[in-house]
Parts: structure tokens; C-alpha cells; sequence
């Protein structure tokens, strides 16, 4: 019987501070298979978006600086946070204190800094429809990194404040060793959900309807006027119809989004009982990660020059001189 016990045990060496393993079944191999093609497919498809974008030269636009911030992001939960939680599916955590605390802290600033992407490429998209002439003094490449930097900047502070007593002691809501938990108090949680669900979600809606009311009435405008086109006319509606198509992919990209978002905040809103809301919120979350490998596919579907550029990258003609300045676009 006390055999038993300890192969129940995380850690059978402590058995009066141990956490028991919960039960495990032949379904669980299949999930977690699954969960590790995801996340390897993830870190490879965000990392090719990564060297796309900052290799060749012609995807050094400002909305491209936007989209190389979320890949960053989305290719950190690829990389850090689906392999740990692949981990915790265990039951067991058997990495430390310091890798829980560490592991905590980046989930919520990838989070914020996924947010703070999505708001950023969805003023762009505003300003690049609704102001076309004004765009290229408004969003120069300076600007667009200073907004890059103050996002994570401004995410990795803003979750600092919020995990305040809980960077002061990890340990404190673990009932038992190997355990990794996090608790927020009700207060601080409605404050974040506030600032980072709520609020982020009303900005991105407006914009993206200001942008919908905006191209309807170009595209219009367009339609009445196509006969009497000159030339230089007909390059202004490309490059207008080149803005809207730029439009419409980030705001597929930014509605799998919202959808994974709201998902994800939804127990945190809800307040269901705790052992729903626990189910919920795991699921919310790898919904959330599984985001984070979609938005790469939604760009080889919308994008030629991601295609074109992943071409390059696979047969490792990158690797050739001058490589950087490929005609991809």
C-alpha cells in the first residue's frame, strides 16, 4: 500500500509535502503528440515569417516592422510557453521555482505584447485607408519601431506591477511540491481584464469600422470613376485595391484573434464555478497558443511575397550574395 502511495506521489522522496499524480490515460499520448507538432510547427513557421521580414529588404515597411512584432511573439509561445505547458499537463512540475515564476511572467507579457501588436497593426491599417496620402509621413519606420519598443517595453512593466506580490514570493500559492500556480486577486484581475481585454478590443473594433465604412466608399468612388481614368489614375486605384487586400488579411488575422482572445478571457468574465472555469481556462489558453501558429498560414494565404520568400529561405538561396535585395513583392 505504501508502494502505492509513493508511485501516486510527483516526488515519492517527500511524502508528506509531494503532489499525487493525477490519473493518466492512452488519450492523453495522442493530446500530448498533438500539442508538440503544434508547437513545433509554430516556432517554424513564425521563425520563417521572422527571417523574411528582416532579411529582405523589401519587406522593411511599417506595417511588415507591426507583423515581425507578433511573429516575435507568437514564435516566444512556440518556443517557451507550449513546451512547458505540454509539461504541466503532467501534473507535475519538476522544473523549479524560479522556471515557474519565469514561465508565469513571459505568459502574461506575451499576451500583452500580442495585444499591444494587434492594436498597433490595426491603427495602421486606419490611418493607411482612411489618410493614404498622409501615411507615409504619418508611420515612417522610426516611429513604427518606437511604438514596437514602448509595446513590450510598456508589457513587460505593466505585468511586473500587476505580478508584483507574486515575483515577491512564487511559492505562495502552492499548496504542495510540484505545483505551479499563479493567483490574482479579484481586484487586479478585473483591472487587467479592463486594460487588456476590454479596452484593446473596443479600440481594434472602431478602427477596423472606420476602415470598413472608408474602403466602401473608395471602392465606390472607384467603381463610378473607372472609365474616365487617366493612367497615373489607374496606379492610384492599385495602390488603393494593394491597401485594402493589406486591409483585409491583417483583419482576418485580427478577428482569429479576437475570437481565440475573447475564449481565452471568457472564465476570467464569466465567473463559473472554479473546477469549470480551471477546464475553461485550459482550454482557452491553448486556443490562445494554437493563435499563435494560424497567423503565419493566414499570411502564406494572403501574402505572394511570404510565399516567395519562404521559396528562398527553404532552397537556402538566402544564403547566395545579395540575397537581400531579391524582388519579392
Amino acid at each position: 500500500m505504501e508502494t502505492l502511495d509513493e508511485a501516486e506521489l510527483c516526488f515519492p522522496q517527500l511524502l508528506n509535502t509531494s503532489c499525487r499524480k493525477p490519473p493518466q490515460h492512452h488519450v492523453y499520448v495522442f493530446i500530448y503528440i498533438l500539442l508538440s507538432c503544434i508547437s513545433l510547427l509554430t516556432v517554424f513557421l513564425n521563425l520563417l515569417v521572422i527571417i523574411s521580414i528582416s532579411h529582405f529588404r523589401q519587406l522593411h515597411t511599417p506595417t511588415n516592422l507591426f507583423l515581425l512584432s507578433l511573429a516575435v511573439s507568437d514564435f516566444l509561445v512556440g518556443l517557451l510557453l507550449m513546451p512547458v505547458r505540454i509539461l504541466l499537463m503532467g501534473g507535475c512540475w519538476a522544473l523549479g521555482i524560479f522556471i515557474c515564476l519565469l514561465f508565469n511572467y513571459m505568459s502574461f507579457i506575451l499576451t500583452s505584447a500580442s495585444v499591444g501588436s494587434m492594436v498597433l497593426i490595426s491603427a495602421d491599417r486606419c490611418v493607411a485607408i482612411c489618410e493614404p496620402l498622409c501615411y507615409p509621413t504619418k508611420v515612417t519606420q522610426r516611429r513604427v519601431k518606437i511604438c514596437v519598443c514602448l509595446c513590450w517595453i510598456c508589457s513587460v512593466f505593466y505585468n511586473g506591477v500587476i505580478l508584483k506580490e507574486y515575483l515577491k514570493d512564487p511559492d505562495r500559492y502552492n499548496s504542495c511540491y510540484g505545483e505551479c500556480v499563479i493567483v490574482i486577486d479579484y481586484v487586479t484581475e478585473g483591472f487587467d481584464v479592463i486594460l487588456t481585454f476590454f479596452g484593446p478590443i473596443i479600440v481594434i473594433i472602431v478602427l477596423y469600422m472606420r476602415v470598413f465604412v472608408v474602403a466602401v466608399s473608395q471602392a465606390r468612388a472607384m467603381r463610378s470613376h473607372v472609365a474616365a481614368v487617366t493612367l497615373q489614375g489607374r496606379v492610384h486605384v492599385r495602390a488603393k485595391k494593394s491597401e485594402r487586400k493589406a486591409a483585409t488579411a491583417l483583419g482576418v488575422v485580427v478577428l482569429v484573434f479576437l475570437i481565440c482572445f475573447c475564449i481565452y478571457f471568457y472564465p476570467s468574465v464569466a465567473g463559473q464555478t472554479w473546477s469549470i472555469k480551471e477546464v475553461l481556462s485550459v482550454f482557452g489558453i491553448w486556443l490562445l497558443y494554437c493563435n499563435s501558429c494560424i497567423n503565419p498560414v493566414i499570411y502564406a494565404f494572403f501574402y505572394p511575397w511570404f510565399r516567395k520568400s519562404v521559396k528562398l529561405i527553404v532552397t537556402l538561396q538566402i544564403l547566395q550574395p545579395d540575397s537581400c535585395d531579391a524582388n519579392i513583392l
